[in-house]
C-alpha cells in the first residue's frame, strides 16, 4: 500500500446513523439519509448542502436516483415513498405515496426509464414517472420481499424472498412470474453488468449464481453466516466474471475460470461486520466498509491498496460516484465522508 488512491475532500455530521447514500447519474449530487429521518443533498460543484427533510424520529432507510436523473426517491419507517423532482439547484418534493403500517426498505429504479419499484411487505408497486402514478401491483405471496433487481436490459424485474426468486416481465405485470427455487430465503440479489449472471445471497449460508438463461445454479457454501452483500465487477463485459460476497467479517472474491468453475479468494482485513461493498465504475477496484471503522480499497479485488478511516463507531454504507472520481461513505455515528480520486495515485485497478 504505497500510493494513496483517494484523499478526503469533505465531511459533515448528521443527527444519527447514516442508512443510505446515492449519487445522481451525472455525479453532481450526493443524497444521504439517516436513521433520524434526515434527507440531505450535497451539490458537488457548488459545494452547497441542501436539507430536503429534517429529522423526524423515524428512519429513512433507502434512497435512489432515477437513471435519467430526474427523480430522487426515499422510503423508510413511516411507510411513505417520497419522490423529489431534481432541478438545477436542488430538488422539489413531487409526491408522497403513503402506505400505513408498512416499512419501506427496498426500492429500485428501472435502469433506463423513470419507473420505480418499491416493496410493501409481500407486494411490490411500480410508479411511472411519466404518468406520475402507480401503474402496477405484484404479489410475491410466500413472504415479504427482501430484495429486488431489474435486469440490466430493463426487460425483467426479479423479486427475492422466502424459498424462491420470482421474475416478472416488464410491462406484463399481470402475467404469472417465472420461479427460481431456493432452499431458504434470499436476502440480496445482484445482476452482473451485462445481465448474463444473477447472484443470490441466502440466509442459509449459501450463495447461488445462475447464468440468466439457465435454471440450474452454481452453489457456494461454507460461509460463517448469511450472505449479506454482493458486488459484481464493473469491468468491461468481455473480461472474466468477478463477484464479491460478504458474510459477517469475511469477504470472498469469486472468479469464473475459463473451464466454468468459480475459484474463491478470501479477502481478510476487516475485524468487524462488513456493511457495504462496491466496485468502482469501469474498474476492478473494490471498496468495502465495516463496523470496525475502516473502508478498505482492494486492487483487482485481491490486494489491499489503501485503508481509509474517519469514524469512531464504524461505517454503515458507501457508494462510488458514477464517474468513479469520488467515494462517499456513511458512519454509524452520523458521519458522511467524501474522498476524491488522487490523480497522482492513479494506476491499473
Amino acid at each position: 500500500m504505497t500510493k494513496s488512491l483517494l484523499t478526503l475532500s469533505w465531511q459533515i455530521l448528521l443527527a444519527d446513523y447514516v442508512t443510505a447514500i446515492a449519487w445522481s447519474p451525472n455525479g453532481s449530487f450526493l443524497a444521504v439519509a439517516s436513521a433520524a429521518g434526515e434527507v440531505v443533498l450535497w451539490q458537488i460543484r457548488g459545494k452547497r448542502l441542501l436539507t430536503l427533510r429534517q429529522q423526524q424520529g423515524l428512519s429513512v432507510d433507502v434512497i435512489a436516483f432515477s437513471a435519467d436523473g430526474q427523480f430522487l426517491a426515499t422510503g423508510g419507517q413511516d411507510g411513505t415513498v417520497r419522490i423529489w423532482q431534481i432541478v438545477e439547484d436542488g430538488a422539489v418534493l413531487l409526491t408522497e405515496l403513503e402506505n400505513k403500517r408498512t416499512w419501506v426498505d427496498c426500492l429500485r429504479w428501472h435502469p433506463q426509464r423513470p419507473e420505480l419499484a418499491f416493496a410493501l411487505g409481500k407486494y411490490t408497486q411500480i410508479w411511472d414517472g411519466g404518468l406520475k402514478a402507480v401503474v402496477a401491483t405484484i404479489n410475491f405471496e410466500k413472504s415479504s420481499v427482501l430484495d429486488m433487481a431489474w435486469h440490466p436490459s430493463g426487460n425483467f424485474l426479479v423479486l427475492a424472498g422466502n424459498q424462491s426468486l420470482k421474475v416478472w416481465k416488464t410491462k406484463a405485470w399481470d402475467d404469472d412470474p417465472h420461479l427460481r427455487d431456493i432452499s431458504g430465503a434470499s436476502g440480496v440479489i445482484a445482476f452482473s453488468l451485462d445481465g448474463q449472471y444473477l447472484a443470490s445471497g441466502n440466509n442459509d449460508r449459501t450463495l447461488l449464481v445462475w447464468e440468466w438463461e439457465n435454471l440450474d445454479p452454481w452453489q457456494m457454501q461454507g460461509f460463517p453466516g448469511k450472505v449479506r452483500h454482493l458486488a459484481w465487477s464493473m469491468k468491461a463485459p468481455d473480461s472474466l466474471p468477478l463477484l464479491v460476497s460478504s458474510s459477517g467479517k469475511s469477504m470472498v472474491a469469486w472468479v469464473q475460470a475459463e473451464n466454468g468453475n468459480w475459484v474463491a479468494q478470501p479477502l481478510d482485513l476487516h475485524n468487524g461486520t462488513i456493511t457495504a461493498i462496491a466496485f468502482k465504475p469501469r474498474s476492478n477496484l473494490l471498496a468495502s466498509a465495516s463496523e470496525d471503522g475502516l473502508v478498505c480499497l482492494w486492487k483487482k479485488a485481491a490486494h489491499a491498496a489503501q485503508v481509509l478511516e474517519g469514524v469512531a463507531a464504524g461505517f454503515s454504507t458507501l457508494a462510488w460516484s458514477p464517474q468513479g472520481n469520488h467515494l462517499a461513505a456513511g458512519g454509524c455515528g452520523g458521519e458522511v465522508l467524501l474522498w476524491a480520486e488522487n490523480m497522482t495515485g492513479k494506476g491499473d485497478a
